[in-house]
């Protein structure tokens, strides 16, 4: 980790420091840890918003670590057939590689840096499993998944599917090059990524070199979320303790900061955060499983027609 990288930081594009005079600093108003668990057909994960309280998260679901896990030949698990309505889920590889496809013909293979992105909408089915040649090798597994909610108007659309190639990922650095920014959605300093989204959403993944700071200007309209990947440092005015497995809680602002510590783990040589922003969409969430929607009579009836196979069927060749 990371798969994206650049020999010379200050080649890139530099996102200036917001003006200290107009700037209002975010405080972290809450750090909690991200739960160990396993999903799919038995991969490793931490659930990287578990016990966060849902004011903090709206827009956003659920988000999931997957590994960093060191697979044996014949151990890469992914998901079994499944279906999914009324949100998006956006799956960020580091390393490994990954299959995807779903019931409306979207699909592909993506491997380190990449991301699909999946506008499950009015409902499909779909598969993640690890490529043939990944099973009987085994390997190193690491990414992310999140869940990014539709509001009401959104929820019933046609399912989409985006596949953003590593190449395509927007970098940039700080005005001191002291860290790799990937942007993957969303606008930063009138910098844009390439997802396109239904809910307005920053995602990046930063690498912070050891000591360095970054202080970002960030969306007053967003929220502000840092999920630290690998590494260790601290996030906020006031330098509140974060490392690898925990979730960094940004309260109103114009501006988030993190910095790394001097001294990182031999495995982790950098700080590796997803940063994560949002406008809030304010509606009921209702969510059983694979559905996310406004109530609970619209759960019922996404059952219902993915009983009757109103979701899309499993393409012929697959069990």
């Amino acid at each position: 980790m990371p798969a994206v990288t650049v020999e010379n930081l200050l080649t890139l594009p530099r996102v200036a420091t917001p003006d200290p005079i107009t700037d209002t600093p975010r405080p972290v108003v809450g750090v909690s840890n991200a739960p160990s668990g396993f999903e799919g057909e038995g991969f490793p994960v931490r659930r990287a918003f578990a016990g966060v309280h849902t004011r903090h998260l709206d827009p956003f679901i659920m988000m999931d670590q997957m590994g960093e896990v060191e697979y044996a030949p014949g151990e890469p698990k992914g998901s079994p057939w499944h279906p999914h309505r009324g949100f998006e889920t956006v799956t960020y590889l580091i390393d490994g590689e990954f299959r995807h496809q779903d019931s409306a013909g979207g699909g592909g293979l993506i491997g380190g840096g990449d991301t699909q992105w999946m506008t499950a909408g009015s409902g499909l089915l779909h598969i993640e499993a690890p490529p043939e040649e990944l099973v009987v090798s085994g390997g190193l597994f690491h990414g992310l998944q999140l869940w990014v909610n539709l509001p009401a108007k959104d929820k019933m659309i046609n399912p989409r599917y985006q596949d953003i190639g590593r190449d395509q990922v927007k970098l940039l650095t700080t005005t001191d090059g002291g860290a790799l920014l990937r942007m993957i959605a969303g606008d930063l300093a009138g910098h844009e990524g390439p997802g396109a989204t239904h809910t307005p959403i920053t995602m990046i993944h930063a690498t912070i070199s050891p000591g360095a700071e970054i202080t970002l200007p960030w969306n007053p309209d967003f929220n502000a979320l840092a999920y630290v990947m690998a590494g260790a440092g601290s996030a906020g005015p006031k330098s509140r303790p974060v490392h690898t497995g925990q979730l960094a809680v940004f309260g109103a602002g114009s501006s988030i900061t993190l910095r790394a510590d001097q001294k990182q783990e031999s495995r982790s040589p950098s700080f590796e955060v997803v940063l994560l922003g949002g406008r809030p969409i304010g509606e009921p969430v209702a969510q059983y499983g694979p559905f996310v929607m406004n109530n609970q009579a619209e759960l019922q009836q996404a059952f219902e027609d993915f009983q009757a196979g109103r979701m899309g069927h499993i393409p012929a060749g697959h069990n």
